[in-house]
C-alpha cells in the first residue's frame, strides 16, 4: 500500500510535462518585448500563467505533496535547459555562421537574471500551492474560484516582488518598477479569470477520472521533502 502511494497516474505525469514546457517556452518568449495596448510587456505572459493553472489543478486534484514535486520537476527541467543554452552559446560559432547576436539574444541569459528566474519561481509556485492548500481546507473544498484567483494573486506577487529587483534594478528607472511590478500581477490574474471556466471544467474532469480530490490534513509543508508523495 506504501509503495502504491509513490505512484503517479498518467495523467498527472502529463501534466507535469506540460508544467515544465510551459516553463522553458516562457524563458524563450521573455526574450521578445510585446505592446499590450499602452503596456509594454514580455512575451512570456502569454504562457507563463498557464504554469500557475496547472499549479492549482495539481493542487487541487492531487494534493500539496505532488504540486511539490511538480514545482521541482519544473524547476530541474527548466534549470537544465537554460545550462544548455548558455554551454551552446559559449561554444565559438564556425566561421560560417552569422548569427551570434540573435543566439545570444535567446539563450545568452545573464547569471542575475537567471538566478532572479529560479528565485522567483520557486518562491511564487510554492506560495500558490500553498495558499490553494490551506483555502481548501478551510473552505472544505468550496469555493474554488475563489481559492484559484487568490492563490494566484499570492503567488505572482511573491515572483514579481523577488524578480523585477532583482533582475532589472539599476536597469529600469526605480520609479518604474513598482508599476511594471503592478502590470504584471494584474495583468496574469486576468488572464487567470479569462481561462478560469475552462480550469474549472478541467479540475472536475480530473477529479472524475482519477477519483481523487486531496485535503492536505496533517501534511508537511516542507518544501524540500520532494519526493514524499
Amino acid at each position: 500500500m506504501e509503495k502504491n502511494k509513490q505512484n503517479v497516474s498518467v495523467l498527472f505525469m502529463l501534466f507535469s510535462i506540460l508544467f515544465c514546457v510551459c516553463l522553458i517556452a516562457a524563458n524563450v518568449l521573455e526574450t521578445k518585448q510585446i505592446a499590450v495596448g499602452p503596456v509594454s510587456l514580455t512575451g512570456g505572459l502569454i504562457v507563463f500563467p498557464v504554469s500557475y493553472i496547472i499549479n492549482d489543478c495539481v493542487c487541487e486534484v492531487w494534493g500539496y505533496r505532488k504540486a511539490r514535486l511538480l514545482i521541482w520537476t519544473g524547476f530541474a527541467m527548466n534549470f537544465f535547459f537554460v545550462a544548455l543554452g548558455a554551454i551552446c552559446d559559449a561554444i565559438p560559432g564556425a566561421s560560417y555562421w552569422t548569427n551570434d547576436a540573435g543566439f545570444h539574444a535567446v539563450f545568452g541569459l545573464a547569471p542575475r537574471i537567471a538566478l532572479a528566474s529560479f528565485v522567483a519561481f520557486l518562491a511564487g509556485s510554492f506560495a500558490n500551492a500553498y495558499v490553494m492548500s490551506k483555502m481548501k481546507i478551510a473552505s472544505k473544498g468550496k469555493n474554488f474560484s475563489a481559492r484559484a484567483i487568490l492563490s494566484t494573486v499570492a503567488g505572482e506577487s511573491i515572483d514579481s516582488l523577488i524578480f523585477f529587483p532583482l533582475a532589472l534594478s539599476g536597469v529600469v528607472p526605480a520609479g518604474e518598477l513598482p508599476l511594471l511590478m503592478l502590470w504584471q500581477v494584474v495583468l496574469k490574474t486576468v488572464y487567470e479569470i479569462i481561462v478560469l471556466p475552462v480550469t474549472i471544467r478541467v479540475v472536475h474532469a480530473l477529479k472524475k477520472h482519477e477519483g481523487e480530490d486531496v485535503y492536505d490534513e496533517g501534511i508537511n509543508y516542507n518544501v524540500l521533502r520532494i519526493f514524499n508523495i
